[in-house]
């Protein structure tokens, strides 16, 4: 079987390394990156520390508005599907890419397997409720991280082709924890940081950024704390506090954007977590760290009925106090699987291959 991965997005590179790798034992895979993120930082970097395989090709559409962001990848991804003729195209998470890459293969008659199928936030306003919705509904296999997320798919009517296969972040968080151990010392020395004594904080999506009023907010947040906060700062963030003329209070340590393994290791020493992103905040939950999630929605009410993870939005009362709580007494139940997603995924296409 020959099939075309699409990745664009950070998140996706983190989560492709471990299935990639998984998926060339038995198949024929064509890696794509749209280039939705491009910089070194927030791209490059990954292909290099997970040892992901260079894209076979790069479509460099960078940055732009949804429409256009979307459009030259459906351009660049059916010119790609049909020189490749692939059995499969697989998608990932809820970005541009995601979307591109279901849409442009189901317009040309070529199924398409989602993982993190099924998420859902019921805000509709939000583009990655839309990406995440519409790919859903055109994909053949939908490779769910939890129960709940296949729940969530049989209320929408949608049954066939539904796989509860656990988390592949988790697989991925699992490989790499050896090596973000092992650098932990030189990491938080490089950040100024002792274990335990700050708390890390990522802003980065456009709900976030696009509104000044609630950038202001999260940044008085973190002011407001008592202790230092480790920001590795988004590129989207950075050119958001520069248009509104916003400064990090004093104690905020503002970064340049991290890698994967740094990224861990901060995550593991972290008193707390504050952050927007859906992929950090599952990696708090598998780690033990106590989360505050600066949305006023969520994709996984699982973390939050454990006690680890506390939605505040941009309500900077609810904020501090939230990452200042307690720590929860019990520790976080296994509800992401236990770390063979990528063993499942291939297995399920192994023994139910697609069919044009």
């Amino acid at each position: 079987m020959k099939l075309v991965s699409v990745v664009g997005a950070r998140p996706q590179f983190i989560k492709a390394a471990v299935l990639s790798a998984r998926l060339r034992r038995e198949f024929d895979e064509v890696l794509v990156h749209t280039g939705q993120h491009y910089d070194d930082l927030m791209s490059d970097v990954f292909f290099r520390e997970l040892g992901l395989p260079q894209p076979d090709t790069n479509l460099g559409v960078g940055s732009a508005s949804h429409a256009v962001q979307t459009a030259r990848m459906l351009e660049g991804l059916e010119a790609v599907y049909l020189r490749e003729s692939p059995d499969l195209v697989l998608v990932y998470g809820d970005t541009n890419s995601t979307l591109a890459g279901a849409l442009a293969a189901s317009k040309l008659g070529i199924p398409v397997a989602h993982v993190e199928a099924g998420f859902r936030s019921y805000e509709r306003d939000l583009p990655e409720e839309t990406n995440r919705v519409l790919t859903d509904h055109v994909a053949t296999y939908l490779f769910c991280a939890t129960a709940q997320a296949a729940k969530c798919l049989r209320r929408e009517g949608i049954e066939a082709g539904v796989h509860d296969v656990g988390d592949l972040m988790y697989d991925s968080m699992l490989a790499a924890l050896p090596r973000a151990q092992a650098s932990e010392a030189e990491v938080l020395a490089s950040h100024n940081a002792r274990p335990g004594a700050y708390y890390l904080a990522t802003v980065h999506r456009a709900a976030s950024t696009d509104d000044t009023a609630t950038l202001r907010a999260l940044f008085e947040a973190f002011g407001r704390v008592d202790l230092p906060v480790v920001l590795p700062l988004h590129p989207r963030t950075r050119v958001a506090m520069t248009s509104a003329r916003i400064e990090a209070p004093s104690n905020v340590r503002v970064s340049e954007p991290v890698s994967y393994i740094e990224m861990l290791a901060l995550e593991r020493n972290a008193r707390a977590i504050l952050t927007d992103s859906g992929g950090v905040r599952r990696e708090a939950y598998f780690l033990g760290i106590p989360c505050v999630t600066l949305r006023t929605e969520s994709e996984w009410p699982e973390t939050l009925a454990t006690g680890w993870d506390v939605l505040a939005g941009a309500d900077v009362e609810r904020i501090v106090s939230s990452a200042q709580r307690p720590r929860p007494d019990a520790p976080p139940p296994p509800l992401f699987g236990d770390g063979h997603a990528a063993d499942r995924i291939v297995e399920i296409l192994k023994h139910d291959p697609p069919h044009r």
